[in-house]
């Protein structure tokens, strides 16, 4: 088959191949949509019964990252951790690249150190190989219902040929060379992190006002306080819905990264940093399992009170 990086190569079912690594709570989903386009998908993970219900929509089973990238034209990465991106990206016996064919393409979509992406693109530009970082934000309803927010580095050319692959996902934005969406996506987790901060410290003050917390939040959601975490997650933190959309301890990473940028460009982001404990005491408490909307029980705790119910409420 012909690069998809030629004059003539372009990108569509009948003729790309795609793998994809990491099919967790995000990655599944959006592996998902690739094969609802009608794509071929070869996919990996190390827990491999998390990638059952890909395999019975049609996906093929690889052994290893370097298995996925023998049988890709682009592979997908999305995975926990900077060390996890750079195992199944840069081992040099299972590793993505060591497999890719020239011309292929890599997208790592994990929320990672932008020198990190800058790294693996110089590793993937050594083997004629395109590499672009690609972290994505909307949480596991966004990739559910394919309306993420992708942020994109790397060449720009690149991001433009495997727009066909994003628009499966939601929507992209190309923020600048390598590193630059992973940067934008740290910008974001910082946004977030306060956010989030601000709406628990709102229920919580509702709560011991006397409020009905639940017609509070359909109050100010309409209003200048309503944002898309109060959207995602207002609802479930009144039904003591806890389950991990987007779990803490990944929140934990980001926030670390997002820390250690900070420290090397001499910024001070105080709301970030107390954010950034505030997560810490959930990992503490053993609670690093859950969503991100669990920061609600870090200010009860600090409060020594607890959210009513929505049934007990009424």
């Amino acid at each position: 088959m012909s690069s998809i990086t030629s004059s003539n190569g372009t990108i569509n079912p009948s003729t790309t191949r795609i793998g994809w690594i990491g099919t967790g709570v995000m990655g599944r989903s959006m592996a998902s949509h690739l094969l609802a386009a009608g794509y071929s998908l070869t996919v990996f993970n190390r827990t491999p019964e998390k990638s059952q219900s890909l395999v019975e929509q049609g996906a093929r089973l690889a052994e290893s990252p370097f298995a996925v990238a023998r049988s890709s034209d682009v592979v997908f990465l999305i995975v926990g951790y900077p060390s996890d991106v750079r195992r199944a990206a840069l081992d040099p016996e299972s590793g993505v690249i060591s497999g890719l064919s020239s011309g292929s393409f890599l997208v790592d979509m994990t929320t990672s150190d932008p020198t990190l992406a800058a790294e693996i693109y110089e590793a993937a530009r050594a083997a004629s190989c395109f590499s672009v970082d690609a972290p994505v934000s909307g949480g596991d309803r966004g990739a559910r219902n394919g309306t993420l927010s992708i942020f994109a580095g790397g060449e720009e050319a690149a991001v433009g040929r495997l727009t066909p692959l994003f628009q499966c996902m939601g929507t992209v934005r190309y923020m600048g060379g390598p590193g630059a969406g992973q940067r934008a996506k740290l910008g974001n987790q910082i946004a977030i992190a306060s956010t989030m901060v601000g709406l628990v410290e709102g229920m919580v003050y509702a709560h011991k006002a006397g409020l009905d917390v639940g017609k509070w939040v359909e109050a100010i959601s309409t209003g200048a306080a309503g944002s898309k975490s109060l959207e995602l997650y207002g609802k479930r933190i009144l039904e003591r819905d806890m389950e991990a959309g987007f779990y803490v301890h990944h929140f934990v990473k980001d926030l670390g990264i997002c820390l250690k940028e900070c420290q090397s460009m001499g910024l001070a982001l105080p709301g970030l940093a107390l954010a950034q404990q505030l997560y810490v005491s959930l990992m503490a408490h053993g609670e690093g399992h859950l969503g991100t909307q669990a920061l609600i029980l870090t200010i009860e705790r600090l409060n020594n009170t607890c959210l009513k119910k929505n049934s007990e409420s009424k």
